[in-house]
């Protein structure tokens, strides 16, 4: 099965939190957090398309400038997304640099940044090299209640987790997986190419089985027959990240109607479950109870990671936790 984005973490455990959706096939990446972005090449950064920032705290924002720096000569706008507020902290750290030397014959480079509110898009602006970026407040997209983004191929869902602040925690879900067998167009004759992307997006559109398709040698198929014959579908890849959540009840329903039978949920364990106290005081979760979250969500895999630095001399302990709570007996996988 070929997946849509290959997710990894953009730094070890004990680094700033971050993970990193590489789209197989479409030159783009998006980001799950903005820390420390050092360990990211600028062939990668400048793959990114869209950035969804659980909150501005340092260790999830701070990569920013560097990101915000290689995209200024790029014509391909740059999307982020984050709590409330961030539309106005997107603004202050852009006034905080000078630009004199940008005028109506720059590459004209947008930002657009956007506020989340736990439901809804509610706010947006976008920032433009050739206006010195200054701020335009625009309409913020209307998408459906839980979705802070949208497209053809894959919806960005969210909800606000309580961290004494919103911390936001998200899920990338593909909308439906459409696979082509290659074996069963030779024997049907027709050659592949870009044309089945029209195919798989008419079937993810469920439009008719009597839908005509145009294939190259200007043959015209029904879309039934093509999805009958020599299309597999399957259920979308679902790829969830959750960090900075307080480990009360509230929080716990929320990140398992989010993280429910995901592919891979990336997910803080920030303290060991013997130190509940100073999860508890600091609104974080410990690795047993990432774990059990994972297990209770049913997912296919889990990442932990936003490690404390207590644990830096046994760097294993939270993610052996995190194995004993997830596992509970059944064939699961854990990854570093």
């Amino acid at each position: 099965m070929s997946w849509l984005v290959q997710p990894r973490l953009v730094n070890d455990p004990f680094g700033d939190p971050g993970v990193y959706l590489d789209f197989r096939f479409g030159r783009r990446a998006i980001l799950f957090d903005l820390g420390d972005v050092s360990a990211l090449s600028s062939r990668e950064l400048l793959r990114v398309s869209h950035v969804f920032v659980s909150h501005t705290h340092v260790d999830h924002f701070a990569g920013f400038d560097r990101l915000f720096r290689l995209c200024l000569h790029r014509p391909s706008p740059l999307v982020l997304i984050g709590p409330p507020g961030f539309t106005d902290r997107i603004e202050h750290r852009i006034r905080s640099f000078t630009w004199n030397l940008l005028d109506e014959n720059s590459v004209d480079f947008g930002l657009r940044a956007m506020d989340y509110d736990g439901s809804r898009l509610v706010r947006a602006a976008e920032f433009h090299a050739r206006e010195a970026f200054a701020r335009r407040d625009v309409q913020a997209p209307q998408f459906a209640k839980g979705l802070a983004w949208a497209e053809a191929d894959f919806v960005i869902e969210a909800v606000a987790l309580d961290h004494g602040i919103p911390s936001l925690a998200f899920a990338l879900r593909e909308v439906m997986q459409v696979n082509v067998w290659r074996g069963v167009l030779a024997e049907m004759g027709v050659p592949p190419g870009p044309w089945l992307n029209e195919a798989k997006q008419a079937v993810r559109r469920g439009l008719p089985d009597d839908h005509p398709i145009l294939v190259p040698d200007g043959r015209i198929l029904r879309l039934g027959e093509l999805k009958h014959r020599a299309l597999r579908l399957a259920p979308g890849q679902v790829v969830a990240y959750v960090t900075d959540a307080a480990p009360h009840a509230e929080n716990r329903a929320r990140i398992l109607r989010l993280a429910k039978e995901a592919d891979q949920l990336f997910i803080e364990a920030v303290f060991l479950e013997s130190d509940r106290s100073l999860a508890e005081a600091s609104r974080h979760l410990t690795a047993w109870e990432a774990g059990a979250l994972a297990r209770e969500a049913d997912v296919r895999r889990v990442t932990p990671f936003h490690h404390s630095a207590r644990y830096i001399a046994e760097p294993d302990a939270l993610r052996q936790e995190v194995a004993e709570s997830f596992q509970g007996g059944e064939a699961r996988s854990l990854t570093a």
